[in-house]
């Protein structure tokens, strides 16, 4: 009987390790794949040179494949244009669909793989409805669900999250015990592609004839109280690092890089009870015109807050939150959910009272 393939997208960390142990152990025929997505300097990554002692200490075939072109035109470039536009990205919900899954799954299918798997605290399932959904991890603090609400159905049909059942903690004792190299390996908490976290800095490599310069700092009725860095350094309901002395704590509550103005107000100016997103994915729940009521979340650490959706003439979708939410930003993700499964989600475009 032919074992069935599986393509393991292998980090070098210790998540995605454990997932290539754990489908070794059920039976299936792993084969392990690093994507390269940033080199800037030409050097092999770290993570390549742990996922290769990962691959050979599993006895698996281990390929590296490379994406780096890809990645630049579909995340960087993405990244960058939405900086400039005044928006705060979410690279990694985009890598997900567009590289990790969009380019494993055809390469997967090109080696007669069934399946590709990754190391997300999340599961799939299946719904009374027949659609995929993915659904929250048996691990709350781990859950990773946010970013993968843009998988398509097709996607999920060929995915396998072997780590959704585990908790961080025995993810790693389970490394320990099968002497992985990776297991005593701290997790990477920044953009892969930004290690230092200096967003700006990174922004103004990248395309330093774009960039704006410095700027006003107003506030909400156009009073100019300052002077900023640059846009593409702030982001909705950030209060650290603004520079300027009011004598009690205030928040960006909106960017205008149209006028290279950043808007300075007040605790209650940066919550908001309604948005309007596009780029919907529907996952869980199939496409309506009813309204439906559920939870969202409109960032990775929002607990979620109960909610009304109501879809556009246009396509787009109508959030009503029954009670105000902070700093909900253009850019970001929101992020849909029935319980622990994820109905759907889409890219935040505007926000309002």
């Amino acid at each position: 009987m032919m074992r069935e393939k599986v393509v393991v997208g292998l980090s070098g960390g210790v998540d995605s390790s454990v997932a290539a142990f754990l489908l070794k152990q059920q039976g299936y025929d792993v084969i392990g794949v690093t994507m390269l997505m940033w080199t800037p300097d030409g050097t092999e990554p770290q993570s390549v040179t742990d996922a290769r002692k990962v691959a050979e200490h599993l006895d698996i075939p281990y390929y590296v494949l490379d994406f780096t072109k890809q990645f630049k035109k579909e995340v960087v470039d993405y990244f960058v244009g939405e900086y400039l536009a005044g928006r705060t990205p979410n690279p990694c919900n985009v890598c997900n669909r567009r590289i990790k899954w969009e380019a494993l799954i055809a390469w997967a299918g090109e080696q007669g793989a069934q399946y590709i798997a990754t190391g997300h605290y999340a599961r799939i399932d299946r719904l009374a409805n027949g659609r995929y959904a993915i659904c929250n991890s048996a691990t709350a603090q781990k859950d990773q669900t946010y970013a993968l609400y843009n998988l398509t159905q097709e996607q999920l049909a060929h995915t396998l999250l072997p780590i959704g059942d585990y908790s961080k903690e025995e993810i790693r004792r389970i490394a320990a015990e099968q002497k992985l190299p990776v297991a005593n390996k701290s997790d990477s908490q920044d953009i892969c592609f930004i290690p230092d976290g200096d967003y700006g800095a990174f922004l103004e490599r990248q395309v330093p004839d774009k960039i704006p310069g410095e700027g006003n700092f107003v506030l909400t009725d156009g009073t100019v109280i300052g002077r900023h860095k640059g846009v593409t350094h702030y982001t909705i309901g950030q209060r650290k690092g603004l520079g300027i002395a009011m004598g009690h704590p205030v928040f960006v509550c909106e960017i205008r890089p149209e006028t290279n103005e950043v808007v300075i107000g007040e605790n209650e100016d940066i919550f908001s009870c309604n948005l309007i997103c596009d780029e919907v994915n529907y996952m869980g729940m199939e496409e309506g015109k009813e309204q439906r009521r559920c939870m969202a979340k409109v960032r990775y650490a929002h607990k979620g807050d109960v909610c009304t959706l109501e879809k556009q003439s246009d396509g787009k979708m109508k959030v009503h939150f029954e009670k105000p939410v902070r700093a909900i930003t253009p850019g970001q993700a929101v992020v849909f959910y029935d319980g622990e499964y994820v109905l759907g989600g889409g890219i935040i475009q505007t926000a309002e009272k």
